[in-house]
């Protein structure tokens, strides 16, 4: 999980970039382009609009990528109230809520609201995504296969502070813990529950979840992830 991480300081508040982290997936430029514009050096100019107005995008951005700081008194980033998970079409995992990641052994090795997980198995920054997936032969429908987790509406209020905790099983699938609800990429189909068990190797045949298929395709987690 390298660090690549840069600061934009402004006068109202502090916009943080982790270049590993972003997949360009555009929210920050599509919202709002005089603040985020890749075409200009440094790309970000945190006094180009009104604190809130950048605030608002920051939270849009799916990966985690960007955060910020205030300085002017306004509120911090809030936590959402729910842990989600949605299983993007052809793409990664998007977690949203407390969300906790973990080593095996229990060590927290980053605390989030927002991430971007591999789900192909390809990722160079395990266990986060890199769009390596598209770089391959590997699609998925977006759907949640058949879930060992009892069906939930997609509106549950599911957290309540508890934090879902994430950790990348050496060579194996990503497990969780803690209340989450899985999301179908277009959000009409939904399973909540406590614990579950997700493939990250690309191969299973029950995608989101894992069906043992990290053993016969020979996926390998790096040391980080």
């Amino acid at each position: 999980m390298a660090d690549k991480t840069f600061r934009y300081p402004g006068d109202a508040l502090t916009i943080t970039y982790d270049l590993a982290r972003c997949i360009h997936a555009a929210e920050c430029v599509r919202g709002l382009p005089a603040v985020f514009d890749p075409d200009r050096t440094p790309w970000i100019d945190p006094d180009a609009a009104d604190a809130d107005a950048i605030a608002a995008v920051i939270h849009r951005c799916p990966t985690g990528a960007l955060h910020y700081t205030r300085h002017d008194g306004g509120p911090p980033e809030p936590v959402p109230t729910r842990n989600t998970v949605r299983v993007v079409q052809g793409g990664p995992l998007f977690a949203r809520g407390r969300l906790v990641l973990t080593t095996e052994q229990g060590e927290t090795r980053l605390e989030e609201t927002r991430m971007a997980l591999c789900r192909c198995g390809a990722s160079q920054n395990k266990p986060f995504c890199d769009n390596s997936h598209q770089h391959l032969d590997w699609d998925d429908a977006g759907t949640l296969g058949t879930s060992p987790l009892p069906e939930g509406p997609a509106d549950a209020d599911d957290a309540d502070g508890e934090p879902l905790r994430i950790t990348p099983a050496t060579d194996g699938p990503l497990l969780l813990q803690g209340p989450v609800t899985l999301l179908s990429d277009d959000e009409t189909t939904a399973v909540h529950g406590r614990k579950a068990a997700l493939c990250r190797c690309g191969g299973s045949h029950n995608k989101p979840f894992c069906d043992g298929s990290h053993r016969t395709v020979g996926f390998r987690s790096d040391a980080a992830g």
